[in-house]
């Protein structure tokens, strides 16, 4: 070795191209003529053992290379022979390693390796591409505001969905509104005003929101998707985005399609034209931050959970605010609108009457129940029964609780005097429920502890709810979706997990696990079940998504299409056919990520250490640090395994044992295993090489 290194200045020596250099890579010694390392110009081993890179060497001489050996076996058989043998190493480890040591020809190798693999038409499941609009010049002309002023005060931290509440589950703080100028994004980096920031549809229209505009889309039958409508550039980002694209009751002319953009407690709002252009129809005020933006029929709601709700009517064309209480929760079912409140209560507001009771200065909002624990409602489902009789439909309400509970309540029409009855009342949940769907077959609950989803089955007779055996448990699993700390560019309103899909048939969530991620997963809310997964097209990260239950064609045999719309951190929009997907049940893997894909999600971001060694049980914060992640295995399989005893790490995998990130650091600590494919037996390692894991169970479902 002394040839290899100078004593003097501890760089390796100017040798003879037949020279060997002995390399010790992390633990694993390797033994190499100098030729065969520096051929590639330009390399690091060429700056290695030319002197211009500073060496460490072991206690034999041998240079060392803190880098995983097992990667850099098939990189030092490239430079030996010019042929690329990935000897089960994952391709992104190889490219990564490969861009580390500066090898060009093998980089390029495997970029176009990947490239082959990956299409720019996307799969069979990719169903459309928007580009980019034209960032629009004209500023909007402020004039007076309709409605009362806001009173001043910054915004509070805003929810992310119909049955998030504040400062529960994975909500991130947007930007703050100045007086003058556009803020900054809270990570402090300048705004991006070409990211998609929020997508909303309904029916065959689609408005997607950016930093400073939005643009309208609409689909038509023989030439597809067109654009519509584009606002002029706003001085503050939005925030919330809603749509109403046709209004069943009744002929509004102009107004039976519109759009509302909110920016603090400011909402724009304007009527779309079918063959293209719109107006604005005004701005109005809430007085507070609004925190909800959506239509109910022809009606605009705004919500805050400061307890204010303020409905913009079509028809008579009149704004109204009104004092509730502390709003967490909300959901809609007809023209009933449901509130649900910190104090415990359910209120409703009949949106039918809006036109005569707004005359009176009154919306009418009454307390339909009350917990009987007092826990702020703070999540709402309601599901409306097909008419079983002249009084009406027999009403069915799932809320949870701060506390963690799930409750059903039930109204039969011709009782509707004597309120809701409660029906059922589960307490699966240690932190508080943010998420619950009650759909025909399923009910849905998710809770703050990194989404943990529970589901149960529905037995109905005769299209009403039934006791018997009324409803049975059905799975438990958990939709990881990490944020950064304010959300993608300030903006996480747009990455809601869902469920999305009408009520009467499969519903869906989607899952985008890292902040920067250009993949999303479509799982089964009722089971966990993946449905498929997609990638960007053009390998932008998604910064916003949502499902469209799209109508069919006049064509004979044309039925309802469900799509999943994703935009792109560059400001284009992919469309994907989820029918199809859901046609294909069964033939994609069951469960939710592998360890392999889960891992290869998690290189993306960096995880924040753990402040101790065990995580306690979740803090309801508005943001779901990383610091705070836990389990992330739920196995909802009840049937028990057989065999051999395995080593304790294994076996402490198999119980779920540990914080999610130990294990996630366990699988690293592994090497590169989760990456390898199964090989029918470890080959023995020689030399110094570490020793091998322990071998890895293989998972019926994973709940990542």
């Amino acid at each position: 070795m002394a040839a290899a290194a100078p004593a003097a200045d501890g760089v390796p020596g100017r040798g003879t191209p037949g020279e060997v250099i002995h390399l010790n890579v992390g633990g694993k010694r390797f033994s190499t003529s100098r030729q065969t390392l520096t051929w590639i110009p330009d390399s690091f081993f060429s700056s290695l053992l030319s002197g211009r890179i500073s060496t460490l060497k072991d206690e034999t001489g041998a240079i060392f290379i803190d880098r995983d050996p097992t990667v850099f076996a098939p990189i030092l058989n490239f430079l030996r022979t010019k042929e690329l043998d990935p000897r089960g190493v994952h391709g992104s480890s190889l490219l990564h390693e490969a861009q580390f040591y500066g090898l060009t020809p093998l980089v390029r190798r495997l970029q176009l390796r990947e490239e082959l693999d990956r299409s720019s038409c996307g799969n069979v499941l990719f169903n459309g591409y928007l580009p980019p609009p034209v960032f629009p010049v004209k500023r909007r002309n402020r004039h007076s505001l309709a409605g009362p002023q806001q009173a001043g005060g910054r915004p509070a931290p805003v929810r992310r969905s119909n049955t998030m509440p504040p400062n529960l589950g994975n909500a991130g703080l947007l930007g703050r509104m100045l007086d003058e100028k556009a803020p900054p994004s809270p990570s402090g980096l300048p705004e991006e005003p070409g990211m998609v920031r929020l997508v909303c549809g309904h029916h065959n229209w689609i408005a997607v929101a950016y930093t400073q505009f939005l643009v309208c889309y609409r689909l038509k039958e023989a030439s597809g998707w067109q654009l519509v409508f584009s606002s002029p550039r706003l001085d503050w980002p939005i925030e919330r985005l809603a749509l109403t694209a046709r209004v069943l009751s009744g002929a509004l002319g102009e107004h039976d399609k519109m759009v509302a953009a909110a920016m603090g407690s400011e909402i724009l709002l304007w009527a779309l034209q079918a063959e293209g252009g719109g107006s604005e129809i005004g701005v109005f005020h809430l007085g507070v931050p609004v925190e909800a933006l959506f239509f109910v029929g022809n009606q605009l709601i705004a919500t805050s959970h400061t307890g204010r709700i303020g409905v913009w009517n079509a028809v008579t064309k009149h704004w109204q605010v009104q004092e509730v209480q502390p709003i967490t929760s909300y959901d809609a079912a007809g023209s009933f609108l449901l509130l649900g409140c910190s104090n415990g209560s359910i209120y409703y507001v009949d949106v039918q009457k809006f036109p005569l009771r707004m005359k009176d200065n009154d919306l009418l909002v009454s307390e339909l129940y009350r917990d009987p624990a007092e826990d702020g409602v703070t999540a709402l489902s309601v599901y409306l029964t097909p008419k079983t009789s002249d009084s009406g439909n027999w009403i069915e309400i799932a809320y949870g609780t701060s506390s963690g509970g799930v409750r059903v309540i039930v109204q039969h029409p011709e009782t509707v005097g004597s309120g809701p009855q409660l029906f059922q009342t589960f307490t699966v949940h240690r932190s508080p429920v943010t998420k619950i769907m009650l759909s025909e077959k399923h009910l849905i609950s998710v809770c703050a502890d990194n989404n943990h989803v529970r589901t149960w089955s529905v037995t109905r007779f005769r299209g009403m709810i039934s006791t018997q055996p009324g409803s049975t448990p059905l799975a438990s699993f958990k939709i990881l979706a990490l944020e950064s700390a304010d959300g993608h560019g300030g903006c996480s309103a747009g990455n809601d997990i869902g469920p999305y899909g009408e009520r009467d048939d499969q519903q869906v969530f989607i899952q985008k696990v890292v902040p920067s991620a250009s993949q999303l997963f479509v799982r089964l809310s009722s089971t966990g079940q993946r449905v498929c997964s997609v990638r960007s097209v053009d390998g932008s990260p998604t910064t916003a998504f949502t499902v469209l239950e799209c109508e069919g064609s006049r064509r004979l045999g044309s039925r309802p299409r469900r799509y999943l719309l994703t935009g792109q951190a560059n400001g284009s929009l992919a469309m994907w056919d989820l029918t199809t997907a859901m046609d294909g049940l069964g033939q994609t893997p069951a469960g939710g990520l592998t360890e392999e894909e889960l891992m290869e999600q998690l290189e993306q971001c960096e995880l924040a250490p753990l402040a101790s060694s065990r995580a306690s049980l979740p803090s309801p914060s508005p943001r779901a640090s990383l610091t705070s992640l836990h389990s992330a295995f739920s196995n909802s399989s009840l049937s028990s395994r057989r065999g051999s005893p395995s080593p304790p790490q294994a076996e402490a995998r198999r119980r779920g044992g540990g914080s999610f990130v130990e294990r996630c650091q366990e699988l690293v600590r592994s090497g590169p295993e989760p990456r390898r494919p199964p090989t029918p037996a470890p080959r023995p390692s020689s030399g110094l090489g570490a020793p091998l894991a322990p071998p890895k169970m293989k998972l019926n479902e994973t709940s990542f």
